[in-house]
């Protein structure tokens, strides 16, 4: 419903104000947008700044500078009088700002039920003036961890960033319609929408929304540290965790891998490659870098001596029998002085999923598997090694 009467009321200055008001009533709040003259700020040249006065409901009120300037002679009833062509751009200018300030009210009461004028204001001004909004400041943050990636950031980590951005990015206009929205808009609400959206529309994994969701947790940190808004809207979201699954092998399944004859060469190669991580708990992409110089003797006992890529941090590891003969048989086969073949990961996982078809090992097989072994697994891979290489 709209109503446009003309308002009279007196100003902290005593001069009688007149400004025009029109109103809208959206979801039972009544949102007034209006103009009045600064008239203490009077220039010299007879301008006056005008203030915009918004109002959500009987006590949410705020006003702003409208960024406008008027001749006095042309202000009546909250606008420029007349019809010269100042007068229509000067309307033209309010109408916008009026416009503006409605529909980012209705957008913000789509994603939340409680609206303030502040933060009406703050997207308002905010995308007048170049403030950060979510998405954009989720990008901000993105280029600049790209330039950090070879320095103290990660590739994959940065990955994980930009596609969770571009999930944010469909869930904003697919549900909302917008391309951006304030961060005061963000609370728990809209980040269970979000995971359900992630978990419904998209079809995500339960560790993949985990993934997605603790990066816009991170970006919210960092705004929060930055003053941008007072309260963590993650505060009591509890995101589902993927089922625990059980991921080294069992003595059977370890006896099938070693002793089940394989049809591709290639598999026995990456055999090698997943049995060398079990014994010695090595990561893949710590395995690619693997060379001669991180090799030394001490005592009769050969160890690997290097620093982790994942966080910088020295390890040292014995080998035993079997990853030593897994080195040897691979001696000089890989260039650059590296101590093994490496394939490319998601190539590796696919050949172990053939390996374990061919095994009869029924469950998910990945090199990561290989690494989570505990004493007693060593245990098992020490009593079944005697055989392996005979």
């Amino acid at each position: 419903m709209l109503r446009i009467p003309a308002v009279f009321y007196i100003a902290s200055n005593n001069s009688v104000l007149v400004s025009f008001t029109l109103k809208i009533r959206v979801m039972k709040r009544e949102v007034k947008v209006s103009f009045y003259l600064k008239k203490s700020e009077t220039k010299q040249d007879g301008k006056c700044p005008v203030m915009a006065r918004l109002s959500v409901g009987n006590l949410s009120v705020i006003t702003f500078s409208a960024k406008v300037t008027v001749p006095i002679s042309l202000w009546a009833s909250g606008r420029a009088a007349g019809k010269s062509l100042a007068a229509i751009e000067i309307n033209r200018q309010l109408d916008e700002i009026r416009a503006s300030a409605l529909s980012h009210y209705q957008e913000l009461s789509s994603i939340k039920e409680s609206v303030t004028a502040e933060e009406v204001k703050s997207l308002l001004l905010g995308m007048a003036s170049g403030q950060e909004t979510l998405l954009s400041y989720f990008r901000a943050h993105n280029e600049n961890y790209d330039k950090r990636i070879g320095v103290n950031r990660k590739k994959s980590s940065a990955n994980s960033y930009r596609l969770s951005l571009s999930h944010l990015t469909g869930f904003l206009k697919a549900k909302y319609k917008l391309s951006d929205i304030p961060f005061t808009a963000l609370d728990r609400s809209f980040i269970e929408k979000f995971d359900l959206y992630l978990r419904t529309e998209c079809g995500l994994s339960p560790g993949t929304i985990l993934l997605l969701t603790s990066r816009l947790c991170t970006i919210t940190s960092h705004a929060i540290a930055e003053g941008m808004i007072n309260c963590n809207p993650f505060m009591g979201y509890e995101p589902k965790r993927p089922a625990r699954q059980q991921k080294y092998l069992t003595r059977e399944e370890l006896n099938k891998l070693m002793t089940t004859p394989l049809i591709n060469p290639k598999h026995y190669l990456i055999r090698d490659l997943f049995l060398f991580s079990c014994h010695t708990g090595i990561s893949y992409i710590d395995m690619c870098k693997l060379t001669d110089s991180d090799i030394s003797v001490e005592e009769g006992t050969v160890w690997i001596k290097t620093h982790r890529e994942k966080n910088g941090n020295k390890y040292e590891i014995p080998l035993l029998e079997l990853p030593l003969n897994i080195l040897e048989r691979y001696k000089g086969v890989a260039s650059m002085g590296r101590l093994l073949p490496m394939y490319d990961n998601a190539e590796i996982n696919r050949q172990l999923k053939q390996i374990a078809t061919t095994c009869g090992i029924d469950r998910r097989l990945t090199f990561h598997v290989a690494r989570h072994s505990d004493f007693s697994f060593c245990l098992i891979m020490n009593d079944l090694q005697v055989n392996y290489f005979s």
